[in-house]
């Protein structure tokens, strides 16, 4: 993996968890571990209203645990109740905290290539409905980022297992002398809790 992610997620291994968040977090630890008991690829869908902010953080950093843990058995993806853009400054934190960048289309949606490891394929990222051809049609695990579309969207076609995991928005804090701080903060308090699901997966 790359030298700085890697400084990243050995950072992440200190930040603390709240009992409350962690029993949010086991219903996908528990859905992971029966899957891979069973041999079944595991598909996750990372979900938020503009598929913009969030469910990008989430659906990276998720990636980049599995393969930290060599369960190599998971594809994940984002989507939305709606579509817009992925939001620059969700590319430039990433970026910062040490995974490799490529803009592959410079259009009113743009698409990056997002790496974490050299060697492997990178997460392709854009702004799409989660229901969109590009993601699973059916058998995945819908993880909710936000309360919008946790609260709007009961029931997602498709999925096998539908986890509610809201995060706050950064968005709250655009335009403001808070806004790098926050949004580090965000993908942060994401990567750790990532880190804590795989961490958590017996693969023996």
């Amino acid at each position: 993996m790359n030298l700085k992610l890697l400084q990243t997620i050995e950072f992440l291994k200190n930040y603390k968890i709240s009992a409350e968040r962690k029993l949010m977090l086991h219903p996908l630890i528990d859905c992971i571990q029966d899957h891979i008991q069973n041999e079944k690829a595991i598909d996750i869908v990372f979900i938020c209203t503009h598929n913009s902010r969030r469910s990008h953080l989430a659906q990276v950093w998720a990636q980049a645990m599995s393969f930290y843990y060599n369960i190599h058995i998971v594809d994940c993806y984002s989507g939305g109740t709606g579509d817009t853009a992925v939001y620059p400054k969700i590319i430039e934190t990433l970026s910062e905290q040490g995974f490799g960048i490529q803009k592959i289309t410079d259009t009113n949606n743009p698409v990056y290539a997002i790496k974490y490891d050299k060697n492997s394929h990178p997460v392709i990222a854009f702004s799409k409905k989660y229901d969109d051809e590009f993601n699973p049609a059916n058998g995945f695990i819908a993880v909710m980022t936000c309360s919008e579309a946790d609260g709007g969207y009961p029931f997602i076609a498709g999925a096998d297992l539908r986890i509610s995991l809201p995060f706050e928005d950064p968005k709250i804090s655009d335009g403001t002398r808070e806004q790098d701080q926050i949004y580090n903060d965000r993908s942060l308090q994401i990567g750790a809790e990532m880190r804590y699901v795989f961490s958590q997966i017996n693969t023996k």
